[in-house]
């Protein structure tokens, strides 16, 4: 991966959060480290912690962005036994500085705990591919050594920040180049801006040549002819399922007409995504259609309801059982979006997520998140507080 860092445009910047702001957007036009709202940043200026606001993208986030909390109150925070998400993000916006700010980012105590100025956070796909097999651990360590700080996957939010709290108490922070997330994404640090944007950078880049050595992929495949009559039915049985128009979005790219004919497509799907904030995006797995589409259709939302039955308790609130995306065997993968701007979200992370599957079956197998932690994740409680609300 390319280190995008200009000393001369760096030069002209006179306060750290406007270090913070540029080397976040620079994390943030990489595409293979951040999609649509993915990862977080942060800076500590006089004992309060900048952190990326909700609703702000790191391409594109501004001084504006970053939500001032009381450094002591978030670290007091980690502390704890228990406390809830929506507890959590209540008592986070009582210890802003500045009442206009936007929410602070749910990762605001994990970056709290991290003892130096500037951290950053990204769902690096090379990093999270390789953790996302059998033996991903495994393949980590041996990668990065015992300075890379490893931590298995964790509820993002509160217990996630708790327990890198407790697993860190005796460690030597100066020591380590960085975290790993498992199944999740990648933290780096520092008191220099440049110096935790280089180490980022570098952890990303081991990994790709990693996977350019371990993980080659032969592309072959050439799409079929999408059958619009097909196509039309689908757009009309997912829109009232959905309860919304959609619009249907093909992707016929060569990884994703390979992965449509892998001999084991149906596990490969029920696996786990790229990254567990894709849940809410994508759902926990895709459609599969052969030539009957209603079978595949009714195949999805039995799965689903099946899914939705076996975890979820009498305080949830079940969500549509619409597939957002499904692949038809020998033509590729297809997108089912309410408008543009869902369907180009969704389409770019099921493309990196069709190369992450297929990378990691070229060195072993793809194995992500469990449907315990998939449901976890999509019926999140912050999430699910929504709907109630009506929003």
């Amino acid at each position: 991966m390319k280190n995008n860092f200009d000393e001369t445009y760096a030069s002209t910047l006179s306060t750290p959060l406007a270090m913070r702001v540029y080397t976040s957007q620079l994390l943030g036009r990489e595409a293979d480290l951040v999609l649509h709202g993915g990862g977080n940043t942060s800076v500590k200026i006089d004992n309060v912690l900048h952190v990326k606001g909700s609703g702000w993208n790191l391409d594109t986030i501004e001084e504006a962005g970053f939500s001032p909390v009381d450094l002591d109150v978030l670290i007091e925070m980690a502390t704890r036994e228990h406390l809830s998400d929506t507890q959590m993000v209540a008592e986070q916006r009582e210890a802003l500085k500045n009442p206009e700010a936007p929410n602070p980012s749910i990762e605001a105590i994990l970056h709290a705990i991290i003892p130096f100025d500037f951290v950053d956070h990204t769902h690096a796909d090379a990093v999270v591919t390789i953790s996302n097999t059998p033996d991903g651990k495994e393949r980590i360590a041996k990668l990065y050594g015992e300075n890379m700080l490893i931590i298995d996957y964790i509820m993002p939010g509160f217990i996630l920040a708790k327990s890198v709290y407790e697993q860190t108490k005796d460690i030597d922070w100066n020591k380590l180049d960085g975290i790993i997330l498992m199944n999740h994404g990648v933290f780096t640090f520092d008191n220099d801006a440049k110096v935790t944007y280089d180490k980022m950078i570098a952890i990303v880049s081991k990994a790709e040549e990693y996977l350019q050595k371990h993980a080659t992929l032969e592309l072959t495949c050439k799409a079929k002819e999408a059958d619009p009559f097909m196509l039309e039915t689908l757009q009309k049985k997912i829109s009232s399922l959905r309860g919304c128009d959609i619009q249907i979005r093909l992707i016929t790219s060569a990884e994703a007409c390979t992965l449509s004919q892998h001999s084991e497509l149906e596990r490969i799907l029920h696996s786990g995504g790229l990254t567990p904030e894709h849940v809410i995006r994508i759902k926990p797995f895709a459609a599969i259609f052969d030539e009957d589409i209603l079978e595949g259709l009714f195949n999805f939302t039995k799965a689903y309801q099946d899914y939705y039955v076996t975890h979820a308790s009498s305080q949830h609130q079940r969500l549509d059982i619409a597939p957002r995306y499904g692949f038809i065997r020998g033509l590729g993968a297809l997108i089912f979006a309410k408008d543009d701007k869902e369907a180009e979200i969704m389409s770019d992370i099921v493309t990196h997520t069709i190369k992450a599957m297929l990378q990691a079956e070229a060195m072993h197998r793809w194995t992500s998140l469990k449907p315990s932690e998939l449901f976890e994740m999509e019926y999140w409680e912050l999430e699910q507080n929504k709907l109630k609300k009506g929003k």
